[in-house]
């Protein structure tokens, strides 16, 4: 059932049960003035989710002022109804003290309006409009809170992918013209021509970087649009790696391509062995295994134990990619010497 008929059902129920057998047994002008009380508690019933504050005030007062009259049963009901909603968007702003103290009245004004002899009169009736009332605040509070917690769950989740896809994208680039550079200035006697080639490739490298940031931001302004693309390829970081001055072996083993997540992979291991293992030699193998793609990248840079196994943020990062796609992933030192680093993917996860 939609929201608005929902809301049009509980109207009719609490006008039908509370207000109508009232009316119809009423005197005088009081049948008048009841079918407009009813109408406007009606009307604030179906109106709570775009005016909860109104709506809540509107039928606490008609109802209030139907009791008055004696053209109204309703313990506040209605009023509770509105309420909810009201709950829901203040939840926030609502201390522990407060849901606290509420719940424990709601709890005493329970088991006060146990049906006795008198469950029809004023007295019970007031405390069941209290305890509705608080109730009501509770189950908005509550349920507010779970839709704000959710909220910022959802919030972290997208700032640590921004964060994640900014690192991969922007520390790649800076990883490689870092050590572009490095290997330049190493070189007493470079001349003219070397320098303006490394520049070119700096250049190169920082514009590739840069279109895939701005890819990056068409993304989350719009994820469901025609701009979201696949960063780069591994050629091109295998290029931008072995510019970096690494020895870079590729055996690409796939019969229908390498997807987004074991490409990241293979880049945030690139960076590394770029970062901490300079003029190492370097083999990226993909292939398939049954239902898998296998993703590994070794190196031969450093010695056993010389290389911290510790998850760095693009380490982690990297695992985060793949967790999220239902596939695994290792890392290490390797006994002859150098890192290497292992993905293993779900088959049907290579085009994401």
């Amino acid at each position: 059932m939609r929201k608005n008929g929902r809301e049009a059902v509980a109207a009719v129920a609490v006008v039908g049960m509370f207000w109508a057998p009232p009316i119809i047994g009423a005197a005088g002008p009081y049948p008048i003035v009841g079918v407009v009380l009813a109408a406007v508690t009606a009307g604030a019933m179906v109106l709570r989710g775009r005016l909860p504050f109104a709506a809540t005030v509107t039928a606490g007062a008609a109802t209030f002022a139907g009791g008055v009259l004696g053209i109204c049963h309703d313990p506040m009901l209605a009023a509770a109804w509105c309420l909810y909603p009201l709950a829901v968007s203040r939840a926030r702003r609502t201390h522990v003290a407060v849901v606290v103290l509420v719940a424990m009245f709601a709890a005493l004004a329970l088991v006060t309006a146990a049906p006795g002899e008198d469950a029809r009169g004023i007295g019970t009736r007031v405390i069941v409009a209290m305890a509705a009332l608080s109730v009501s605040w509770l189950l908005g509070t509550a349920t507010g809170r779970q839709i704000e917690s959710a909220r910022e769950a959802e919030r972290m989740r997208v700032q640590l992918a921004v964060a994640r896809d900014v690192h991969d994208v922007v520390g790649h680039a800076l990883g490689v013209t870092l050590a572009q550079s490095g290997v330049v200035l190493s070189l007493p006697d470079a001349d003219e021509r070397e320098l303006r080639e490394t520049l070119e490739e700096v250049e190169t490298h920082t514009r590739r970087a840069l279109e895939d940031v701005q890819a990056l931001v068409r993304t989350l302004r719009d994820p469901d649009g025609d701009d979201r693309k696949r960063f780069d390829g591994i050629p091109a970081a295998v290029a931008a790696t072995r510019a970096a001055g690494v020895d870079v072996e590729t055996r690409i083993d796939v019969g229908d391509g390498v997807g987004d997540t074991a490409f990241q992979v293979v880049r945030e291991a690139l960076s590394n062995v770029v970062r901490h293992a300079p003029g190492a030699n370097c083999v990226v193998h993909v292939h398939e295994d049954g239902d898998t793609v296998v993703v590994r990248v070794e190196d031969d840079g450093g010695t056993p134990g010389t290389r911290s196994v510790g998850a760095g943020v693009g380490l982690r990062g990297m695992r985060e990619r793949v967790h999220l796609v239902g596939g695994t992933v290792t890392w290490g030192s390797r006994p002859e010497g150098g890192f290497a680093v292992e993905a293993r993917l779900p088959l049907e996860s290579r085009g994401r």
